[in-house]
């Protein structure tokens, strides 16, 4: 078993950036491909990000391409997703996932999710 925990979500302003993390506990996150993943109110979870086991593969949804970049933190057993040039799209609750096996952008093979954490972004 996996347990996450999301940290580092809060109030910017369009343009700005946010750092969150993705703490995980039971097993070390080496042995898994990690995602985040986000939701807007009465919208559907929208990939975000994910990085392989090995921390060699990332992909990014099209939406946050060349503004957000995930990486890992084996040491502390910790994915940190870097999000910069914030607009109030980004606006949404944001959740960690990891799944054992290859690295994946659809949200349903993911096995393990944390609880969210809120990113609001104003104009």
């Amino acid at each position: 078993q996996v347990q996450l925990v999301e940290s580092g979500g809060g109030l910017v302003q369009a343009g700005g950036s946010l750092r969150l993390s993705c703490a995980a506990s039971g097993r070390t996150l080496s042995g898994y491909a990690t995602g985040w993943f986000r939701q807007a109110p009465g919208g559907e979870r929208e990939f975000v990000a994910a990085i392989s086991a090995n921390g060699v593969v990332s992909y990014y949804g099209d939406s946050v391409k060349g503004r957000f970049t995930i990486s890992g933190d084996n040491a502390k057993n910790t994915v940190v997703l870097q999000m910069n040039s914030l607009n109030p799209e980004d606006t949404a609750v944001y959740y960690c996932a990891a799944r054992a096996g290859l690295v994946r952008q659809i949200a349903s093979m993911y096995d393990y999710w944390g609880q969210g954490t809120q990113v609001i972004v104003s104009s």
